[in-house]
């Protein structure tokens, strides 16, 4: 069985040797890949130093990483890491497991149900963000995923072969998330540990500007993946501020035979049109998402059957 270890990197020049190090020491016949992401510091000779494969990858951002990192390699399964250390590497034999034993597509490492995240994380609102993005998605899906923003994860070919990578940065894991939700793979979660990134580490993200960009890519998957429930929840709102223009209209001429209120009659005339063409929107979408995932269900049992082939020959 080929096991694949992918390593976006970025600046990591002072963690990367020892990652690299745990996890051939963990995984002893896998293969380690770190993609560098334009680092501006030595990630690449330490990297090559320490055995590992080293791709580079010019358009800047982790989504583009994993998406050069999905197309070109091949392997039976993926674990996926970060190059800063904060992810133990004895954790691996869990997190693979139950891809190698069919139990799960998607395998999330979840830093958050033991506690460590929130004891090691140093920066600020990071916690609120993981909560405020997990409740979002969870109540969208009905789901309980623990951790939706983990770096740490294992996946099969399957997934890997079929996830269509749209997203340029750190959106990268909520879109791997909400993508095996609405798809219908399945998913298990495992409990590791985390652990900060060593003095004189700097963290690439920002909180507020990457929080955003997170938030933002919510609402254009929720948009794609469910347009009846985001059209129909625009068509209740212009609906209730129509009805709160038109209302008084409507007594004013019942009391005296007259409209008055001019303005607010075209007011709620025009919310009222919105609101249904919000939710004709909506039918139409659905319809068409509908058919989309259905060709989409038929690419996955062909992507199946290729793999199943290849493991033949």
């Amino acid at each position: 069985m080929k096991i694949a270890v992918l390593l976006p990197c970025y600046n990591e020049e002072m963690t990367i040797g020892k990652v690299i190090e745990d996890f051939k020491r963990e995984l002893p016949d896998s293969t380690i890949y770190v993609y560098d992401n334009n680092s501006k510091d030595k990630t690449t000779e330490v990297a090559l130093a320490h055995g590992a494969v080293v791709r580079q990858e010019p358009r800047q951002g982790k989504g583009n990483v994993v998406r050069s990192m999905f197309r070109e390699i091949d392997a039976d399964v993926y674990v996926m890491a970060d190059g800063d250390d904060t992810y133990p590497a004895e954790f691996v034999h869990n997190i693979i497991k139950p891809v190698i034993d069919g139990e799960a597509n998607l395998v999330i490492g979840d830093r958050l149900s033991n506690g460590t995240y929130f004891n090691e994380n140093k920066r600020k609102f990071h916690g609120f963000g993981n909560t405020l993005v997990k409740n979002l998605i969870n109540g969208l899906y009905k789901s309980n995923i623990t951790d939706i923003m983990t770096g740490y994860r294992a996946f099969d070919r399957l997934f890997v072969k079929s996830l269509p990578v749209t997203s340029p940065g750190f959106e990268i894991e909520t879109e791997m998330s909400i993508h095996a939700l609405d798809n219908n793979f399945l998913i298990k979660e495992v409990a590791i540990d985390y652990r900060d990134r060593p003095e004189g580490s700097e963290s690439k993200l920002n909180t507020i500007q990457d929080g955003i960009k997170v938030l933002r890519m919510i609402f254009t998957l929720f948009k794609d993946y469910k347009p009846l429930m985001f059209f129909s929840g625009w068509a209740a709102l212009f609906f209730i501020f129509g009805l709160v223009a038109g209302v008084p209209v409507i007594i004013e001429y019942i009391q005296t035979d007259f409209v008055t209120r001019i303005p607010s009659a075209i007011l709620a005339v025009g919310l009222m049109m919105l609101s249904m063409l919000a939710f004709a929107c909506g039918l139409i979408l659905d319809t068409v998402a509908g058919t989309h995932r259905k060709q989409y269900e038929l690419e996955l049992i062909r992507i199946s059957d290729r793999i199943k082939s290849e493991k033949i020959v």
